[in-house]
C-alpha cells in the first residue's frame, strides 16, 4: 500500500498515513478536519551526457565533432617593444 501525506485544512497538522487507491480520504488525527493530501515533486538527476542541448549537433546527431577553433601559437619573427627592453 502506498504512503500519502496529509495537511489538514483547519489546524494544519500534518501526518503520514498508509492506505488503499481506492479507500476514503481520512479525516484530521487531531481535530477531525478535512485534510487535502501534500504533493512533492519527484527527485529528478541528471548525470552524465546526453541530456544537455549541447552534446547534440545542429542535426541530431549525438556525440558528433563539431569544428573548433585553433590558433596558432607561432610567433612572427618580429619582437615587442616591451620584450626588447
Amino acid at each position: 500500500m502506498p504512503l500519502y501525506e496529509y495537511r489538514c485544512k483547519e489546524c494544519g497538522y500534518q501526518f503520514e498515513i498508509r492506505h488503499g487507491v481506492n479507500d476514503p480520504v481520512p479525516r484530521c488525527l487531531a481535530c477531525n478536519g478535512e485534510v487535502r493530501k501534500v504533493f512533492h515533486p519527484p527527485p529528478i538527476i541528471f548525470k552524465g551526457s546526453g541530456w544537455h542541448i549541447t552534446d547534440y549537433d545542429r542535426y541530431g546527431r549525438r556525440g558528433a565533432d563539431k569544428p573548433t577553433e585553433t590558433k596558432s601559437k607561432e610567433k612572427s619573427g618580429t619582437k615587442t617593444a616591451a620584450a626588447e627592453d
